[in-house]
């Protein structure tokens, strides 16, 4: 996955440790069936994959919408 980091996290050891988890992901979607919150709320922003979405969104900065915020 391409990740452009915010220039507060990019050079930093947790923003190079962020990087490397974020790239590790291949974005399959394999993990849903084995994820309880995903399969008890059915939502892709509560899978693994989905999270991981949510989290890139706020190490590069952009803007947290509403419904990330629930």
């Amino acid at each position: 996955m391409d990740t452009q980091l915010a220039d507060w996290i990019k050079d930093t050891p947790d923003g190079k440790a962020a990087d490397a988890i974020l790239r590790k992901c291949v974005h399959c979607g394999f993990c849903t069936a084995t994820c309880p919150t995903y399969q008890i709320l059915g939502d892709e922003l509560d899978s693994p994959r989905g999270r991981i979405y949510l989290i890139k969104q706020v190490l590069e900065g952009k803007q947290v919408t509403r419904k990330t915020q629930q």
